[in-house]
């Protein structure tokens, strides 16, 4: 009796000890990336190939040989503590090493860097499934997405897990990954793959960890930052998301960011789950520290992105290997097309919002093409736009780097409720900045972002002749598009299904692009009010898309703000504002004149100011109407 009470003394406190030792936090140090869109070299302020000149002044960003060199930094400074590096997707598509090596590049240098687990994006489905198959023979690392679903017919065979547990200072870390629901409308995986629903894939594999005894687990997602917080933080048991696929800047420090880094979301559970991102193009390193309780629940997390900028020294090995594969693409890439008077803007916030300059060059060289056939209308997705270009030469290379997915050019024949229905999809994702907002010529259209989905355009009028008239439901109109969408890519499933005489005319758009380009240089970026949102404040009635004399919005305007404090008329002389975001010449003289047209008075009184360059803060004089 007393051997076994002094037996069960002792394993009582060896339970003691061991749980003892359990109570100590673990800290998880984890470096990630995401969106690296094929910048194997490294970007300019504009994300395209930074130039020999550039790099001379220091104002270059990323690029593999950069990044490498920054993990390797990262790595020895954290030497001896537990670390992990991940990948959020989406590393194909957007520069010629990706047309050139169809991702063999990309897996080469992301090899280099080590990885722990990535996950896929939609891009990596751009080439089908052939293209990610040999990606996945290439890579060193495992590739984690739960809803990718193969068939037995699949090429990726069982490369691509639900999950996997990882041994990182002697604790076990689960990783699941999830891609975007809509990858069959944004790219093309092919008939033998399914994208299943990322929460319920999810849900099931961290419960399979779960009953594998696994209580740190990370989510490891392409879903993109509004999806993360809405719906993957908040699966039970999931403790931090490390995302991709809105290429979206978290940051404590940079007035720019989408939110704060990392963004602490209420898990059902009774626990905060950080979810972080790190915007795209190589141009940041994640860095996040997360500290677990003996439980595994996340007792505090804190970072910063790290700006890989030219304080970090390129890897020589890297460069080197850059460089050699570049040769085979150095002539095409360097080939001068044309001049630009001023850098035209193609940057993500704006085409996937608002008529941007980029969107509509794009949009007028495309129905330039075709406009010996009749076709008087052209839809592009503001998605499709990847970079923007400076100012001066423009290069073949700059082209293919704003359109770098091969699309080619389609026509066909819609009614024009089937146009409508086409920019009412356009405007359902304009929370997410989704990639299918449309960028047009030979249109206009206004809308009001506060409606809700689907009734969200206001009014459109098709250019007829030199003046522009209601869009007529019932008549049928010419488009021209891209072939992507033309087979409901982005959503635009109405142009596939009430599209008729449909015809890949080709070229390639960055072909199209290049020549429109070459035929009116030096060319002069511009923005005409083809687009416009309309304000809804209260009280606020529905515009008309803006006339020609109306001078085009501020690029940074989100929605006029000239209404607030205004009075309808400055009738008891004259008065002052201070210039707000999103305020406009046009806009201004409507809120205190009544009457848009009357733009100039202001703009002659405080000296003919550009209007489409008001800086915020500026006070303006105002005189009596």
């Amino acid at each position: 009796m007393i051997r076994h009470m002094r037996t069960g003394l002792m394993t009582a406190s060896i339970l003691a000890l061991s749980s003892g030792a359990a109570f100590a936090d673990y800290e998880l140090n984890i470096l990630h990336i995401n969106d690296l869109h094929s910048r194997i070299e490294s970007i300019n302020k504009f994300d395209s190939t930074c130039s020999a000149e550039e790099e001379g002044k220091n104002e270059c960003f990323g690029g593999v040989a950069r990044l490498k060199a920054l993990i390797d930094q990262k790595r020895q400074e954290l030497s001896g503590r537990n670390v992990l590096l991940l990948n959020a997707g989406d590393n194909f598509q957007g520069s010629l090493f990706f047309t050139t090596y169809k991702g063999l590049a990309e897996a080469e240098f992301l090899n280099l860097m080590k990885f722990d687990a990535m996950t896929v994006g939609n891009h990596e489905f751009d080439e089908s499934e052939d293209g990610l198959a040999g990606f996945l023979d290439k890579i060193t690392f495992p590739v984690v997405t739960a809803n990718v679903l193969p068939s037995f017919k699949s090429k990726i065979g069982d490369r691509i897990k639900p999950s996997i547990v990882l041994e990182v200072g002697g604790q076990k870390v689960g990783i699941v990954g999830a891609v975007a629901n809509d990858t069959p409308e944004l790219s093309s995986p092919g008939p033998d793959i399914l994208i299943g629903d990322d929460v319920a894939t999810t849900t099931a594999a961290v419960e399979e960890l779960k009953k594998q005894g696994v209580d740190k687990i990370i989510a490891l997602t392409h879903v993109g930052y509004p999806r993360d917080l809405a719906a993957i933080a908040k699966i039970p048991d999931v403790d931090i998301v490390v995302g991709g696929h809105s290429h979206s800047l978290l940051s404590n420090t940079d007035a720019k960011a989408e939110g704060p880094y990392p963004t602490m979301v209420d898990n059902p559970g009774g626990y905060k789950v950080p979810v972080v991102q790190a915007a795209s193009y190589t141009k940041y390193l994640g860095d996040l520290v997360v500290t677990f309780d003996d439980k595994g629940v996340v007792k505090a997390a804190k970072g910063d992105p790290i700006l890989v900028d030219s304080s970090v020294k390129p890897d020589e090995a890297v460069l080197a290997r850059v460089a050699e594969l570049g040769k085979p693409i150095e002539e095409l890439r360097s080939k001068i097309i044309a001049k630009t008077e001023a850098p035209i803007d193609g940057s993500r916030e704006n085409c996937r919002a608002k008529e941007c300059e980029m969107g509509s060059l794009v949009a007028d060289a495309m129905l330039d093409r075709v406009k010996g056939q009749g076709v008087t209308i052209a839809i592009t997705n503001g998605g499709g736009l990847r970079a923007s270009i400076d100012a001066g030469d423009v290069s073949m290379g700059e082209a293919i780097t704003v359109l770098p997915f091969q699309n080619t050019v389609a026509t066909f024949q819609i009614k024009g409720d089937g146009i409508r229905e086409a920019l009412e999809n356009g405007l359902s994702k304009l929370e997410e900045a989704g990639g299918r907002f449309p960028q047009v010529a030979g249109m206009k259209f206004s809308f009001d972002k506060s409606k809700p989905v689907g009734s969200r355009v206001v009014s459109v009028e098709v250019k007829e002749g030199e003046s522009y008239v209601p869009l007529d439901p019932a008549k049928t109109y010419s488009l021209v598009t891209n072939n992507y969408m033309r087979n409901g890519g982005d959503g635009y499933s109405v142009f596939k299904d009430k599209g008729e005489n449909a015809y890949d005319y080709g070229p390639g758009l960055e072909t199209v692009l290049a020549d429109y380009l070459a035929a009116h240089q030096p060319f002069k970026p511009y923005t005409d009010g083809r687009i416009t949102e309309v304000a809804s404040a209260a009280g606020a009635t529905a515009a008309e898309p803006a006339a020609e004399a109306k001078p085009a919005a501020d690029a940074t305007a989100t929605q006029p703000a000239a209404t607030a404090g205004a009075t309808t008329a400055a009738a008891s002389g004259p008065q002052k504002h201070v210039i707000a975001k999103g305020d406009t010449l046009w806009d201004l003289a409507k809120a205190f004149y009544g009457e848009g047209s009357l733009w100039k008075k202001i703009s002659e009184a405080n000296g003919k100011p550009a209007p489409r360059a008001l800086h915020v803060g500026t006070e303006l004089e105002i005189p009596a109407k």
